[in-house]
């Protein structure tokens, strides 16, 4: 596949990966355009740091939108570079809008900054423990009954399904899920 050749790229089909949750497609669409929809956005705003952060909200926009794109309204690729000039448009709209600030409100705003920085370090540690005592919790179970949980809250499986992949019937699968949570909410406690 030639990096210059769109049309060996399938475009439509991540963009659909994408909009069924594909991560993957995401990465793929980035690792290819990403470079391009930074020099797009770049020409726009003429700020490097404001063109990054409108390619990483571009990317944003493109996972939570992808499922409206519609292959028949126009091609993949022209879809993802009309969300990063439609951002880097607005922010130029946006910034003959701004107002420069004095030195009290541009204090004011560090400390705010430094502030909401410092709460989303403490968040990401509860956040890191709170996982490591669920890893805890988790690994305390029976691993038929640790497989029907995962199989239910990270696989997204109905009971019918678990009861099938794990060769067990319906009640006892069921009855499984139901104190395997009991326990864990127990042992988080």
């Amino acid at each position: 596949m030639s990096e210059s050749d769109p049309t060996a790229f399938d475009y439509d089909g991540q963009l659909a990966a994408v909009g069924r949750g594909d991560r993957r497609a995401l990465q793929a669409i980035y690792a290819r355009e990403g470079g391009r929809m930074l020099a797009v956005a770049l020409r726009i705003v003429r700020d490097h740091g404001r063109a990054e952060d409108i390619v990483h909200d571009a990317c944003l926009n493109i996972w939570t939108r992808a499922a409206s794109f519609e292959p028949a309204r126009g091609s993949g690729r022209g879809w993802i570079y009309s969300v990063v000039r439609h951002l880097a448009l607005n922010a130029v709209r946006d910034g003959a809008r701004e107002v420069p600030a004095d030195d009290a409100t541009t204090s004011a705003m560090d400390q705010r900054d430094a502030l909401v920085r410092h709460r989303d370090a403490a968040d990401t540690l509860i956040a890191r423990l709170d996982r490591s005592r669920l890893l805890n919790c988790l690994e305390r179970l029976d691993p038929a009954r640790r497989d029907c949980v995962l199989h239910a809250y990270v696989d997204g499986c109905s009971h019918g399904e678990i009861a099938q992949r794990v060769g067990a019937p319906l009640g006892t699968v069921k009855a499984w899920i139901r104190r395997s949570l009991a326990s864990l909410r127990e042992c988080m406690a």
